[in-house]
């Protein structure tokens, strides 16, 4: 009898084993997801420049007819909105530059004790959801990924750097993804950041920013060649991204803000295509009137007036009044005149419906379809599709995965 039952056991064991292999296999080999930001890249630059790699994964894959970036259009919000899923005024990063009222402080890119501190990221990034599931992330770069959110940081990450070459960057990404399996992340991120330089300098013309596109694209080439000689390609979750575009700026569209109120009166906190103006409390009335219609490619909304659709002005952070210039136009101060380096440029920062703030959307891999372009979404619902990808339950955010299920398998 107990022959027959160890045969009878072998036997199952058999008929069991293999299948057990094949899912502790599939669930080792879990798909990694690279998501890449080419920081500036304005959608119609795919068309217009010299990029074969990323046309190569847009066939091979899905892409956007443009992705809709989050109001400001500028790099810290909409970076933080993709990894989010939420709207600057929920999640705190209005822009780049920014005063909080209770803090009773400043934050900008370069204050580094600022851009580490948690107190000023909310919500949870991706890389935070994947590390309290169980999932290793690792960040070459991401507005947020520099400070412990929610008491969590990235398994791996760097300090920024801008100049750190793209190929090393590269060469980083390919090493994380040579670790063994019980260290290898299976979420990352890659930022690059000259096109936007390019962009700032030059403004979007396609020959001008020619360079610095081929310069990523190059990286992505050597990424792709990379991942080929790994047989990491066809197993591998590529999202590229951008987090706005580019408009084209000059000298003679300048608004000199203090040609119209005392800049010694108020505190005005960024400069450019938006601008926010903080008061004493008795004193807004007056500065709103004194800004209002005074300039009619400029804006001056009051912080219960700016329109709804941005998702914006619940947050504590968004000044008493908020001026906004039209496409192309910039506000100034004649104390710091950005012109002094050149008569032209580009900028952005505009309302997010305005074409040329177009951003870049495509994605390929085994979760993907190929050869498909979808009609725009806006980018906080790259978040959703991120936790999809990654097997993760997402937190609560502004976005969800159904304007995006007709790019999956």
């Amino acid at each position: 009898m107990m022959n027959r039952h160890f045969r009878l056991a072998i036997l199952l064991l058999i008929l069991v084993l293999p299948n057990f292999l094949r899912a502790w296999q599939a669930d080792r080999s879990r798909p990694a997801v690279i998501l890449i930001s080419i920081d500036g890249f304005r959608f119609d630059y795919l068309e217009h420049t010299t990029c074969p790699n990323l046309r190569r994964l847009a066939s091979e894959g899905v892409r956007a007819e443009w992705m809709i970036p989050v109001f400001p259009t500028k790099t810290f919000p909409n970076h933080y909105s993709i990894v989010t899923g939420l709207h600057p005024g929920h999640h705190g990063i209005i822009a780049n530059s920014m005063y909080d009222p209770v803090f009773d402080a400043m934050f900008t890119m370069r204050k580094r004790e600022e851009v580490t501190n948690p107190r000023w990221w909310g919500g949870e990034p991706i890389w935070v959801t994947a590390e309290n599931q169980g999932l290793i992330a690792a960040t070459f770069f991401w507005p947020g990924s520099e400070a412990p959110i929610g008491g969590k940081m990235p398994s791996y990450w760097l300090r920024y750097d801008g100049s750190i070459p793209y190929p090393q960057r590269v060469k980083k990404v390919l090493k994380w993804l040579d670790e063994p399996e019980d260290r290898r992340p299976t979420l990352i991120t890659l930022y690059f950041e000259d096109v936007d330089h390019a962009g700032h300098e030059y403004g979007p013309d396609f020959a001008a920013v020619d360079t610095a596109v081929r310069s990523v694209d190059e990286a992505l080439g050597l990424l792709l060649e990379g991942l080929e000689a790994r047989d990491l390609l066809d197993r591998t979750n590529i999202l590229v991204v951008s987090d706005h575009g580019m408009a084209a700026t000059h000298r003679n569209r300048t608004i000199w803000l203090d040609d119209y109120i005392g800049l010694d009166s108020v505190r005005t906190v960024d400069w450019g295509p938006i601008v926010s103006v903080w008061a004493d409390s008795g004193q807004v009335e007056p500065v709103f009137r004194a800004v209002s219609g005074v300039h009619p490619n400029m804006k001056a909304y009051k912080k219960d007036g700016i329109p709804e659709r941005w998702q914006y002005r619940m947050h504590r952070r968004v000044a008493p009044i908020t001026l906004v210039a039209d496409e192309g136009w910039t506000i100034a101060s004649r104390r710091f005149d950005p012109w002094r380096r050149s008569d032209h440029g580009g900028n952005h920062g505009y309302d997010n419906a305005t074409p040329s703030m177009r951003a870049l959307f495509l994605a390929r891999g085994p979760a993907f379809k190929s050869g498909e372009v979808v009609p725009p979404f806006q980018n906080v619902h790259v978040y959703s599709l991120l936790a999809h990808l990654l097997g993760v339950v997402p937190a609560r955010t502004d976005a969800n995965l159904d304007s995006l299920r007709q790019i999956l398998r």
